[in-house]
């Protein structure tokens, strides 16, 4: 599935959203404003992750001024586990009043209830999408004393000689691998998989020339590709990233269409009152509007959208429908 063929795109993304929200999110809201004192208690937002990733950067980033338009403390707590599923499953059995969030992200969303038997939830079952925060590329880098220093000489060596080429992942089925995965599939090549059991391990092996690539998230490898310590040979979504102009997109020359990335955003129990998830939608969104957060998030690769729950909805239904594709095509299965 590519871009032109996703349910929502996330050029329409961005050229509906501010639409969506003026009337029909004011006017509910609005309405339902006076007979909820949503929120009673401090909001705790789990990131099922440790920190210093992009979910918690996202979660920490927002925590103070979402306290104060709420008008209550919001607390980030780390929660994890599992790839992110034991967090995620904290979230989906507490009440559904709002008191309780979850930054969740492409992995536990998108990716693991399709890939791992024993993820024990699907994400639209489970859980209400509240509101988009950010939408990154992954970046194709490699060591700065590679012999690769374009997309098209790697694709040329793994169609040469299949398997000579070797990639990095955090692990199987993370957005990374599934990356490299539809690299291969997409160019009819066949490369060896080398997981770790972080992106940092990845990182020092790719630093090094262990590996001979890794699709890596743009904030851990901007400071690398800045430095000269790594190359940045291409960019995983549609359009190039600002930050990283003179670097191609998969998409240009090597594979029409390809688009995989890093997104993060808010989420409730399933049964959350929608007059709570309008509330906490709009008030996200204004705080997404300030030029400091913006830059903050777009520094980091992030792209900043103004969206709807039913918006941010229809891009998760896109979501794990492109990987459900992309996992069964290629036979991933975690036990």
């Amino acid at each position: 599935m590519n871009r032109q063929d996703s349910l929502i795109s996330k050029r329409r993304f961005l050229q509906s959203g501010c639409a969506l929200l003026a009337l029909p999110v004011a006017r509910i809201g609005a309405s339902h404003a006076s007979e909820t004192s949503y929120p009673t208690m401090p909001v705790s937002v789990t990131v099922p992750y440790a920190p210093g990733g992009q979910g918690d950067l996202f979660a920490r980033m927002l925590s103070e001024p979402l306290g104060k338009v709420l008008g209550q403390t919001v607390v980030v707590e780390n929660r994890p586990g599992a790839s992110g599923m034991l967090g995620t499953r904290l979230i989906i059995r507490e009440k559904p009043d709002g008191h309780h969030l979850l930054l969740g992200q492409t992995g536990e969303i998108a990716i693991n209830p399709v890939a791992n038997k024993n993820a024990g939830y699907k994400a639209l079952e489970a859980l209400e999408p509240v509101v988009l925060v950010g939408d990154s590329p992954l970046v194709l880098i490699t060591a700065k004393n590679s012999p690769f220093n374009t997309l098209e000489q790697l694709i040329d060596k793994a169609a040469k000689v299949p398997e000579s080429v070797n990639y990095a992942s955090s692990g199987t089925a993370t957005p990374g691998h599934l990356a490299a995965v539809a690299l291969g599939l997409g160019t009819h090549t066949k490369m060896t998989h080398v997981p770790y059991k972080g992106a940092g391990q990845a990182m020092t092996d790719v630093i090094g020339g262990q590996v001979d690539c890794f699709f890596s998230s743009v904030s851990a490898a901007m400071g690398h590709i800045k430095s000269g310590t790594v190359k940045a040979l291409a960019t995983t979504t549609g359009t190039r990233l600002a930050a990283l102009e003179g670097v191609p997109t998969v998409a240009e020359k090597t594979v029409p269409g390809f688009n995989y990335s890093l997104w993060g955003g808010y989420f409730a129990p399933k049964g959350t009152p929608r007059e709570v998830i309008l509330r906490l939608n709009q008030a996200i969104n204004k705080i997404l509007e300030q030029p400091a957060i913006r830059a903050r998030l777009e520094s980091d690769g992030a792209a900043v959208t103004a969206n709807s729950p039913v918006q941010f909805t229809d891009f998760v239904k896109a979501e794990i429908g492109k990987y459900t594709q992309l996992i069964q095509s290629a036979g991933i299965v975690i036990e």
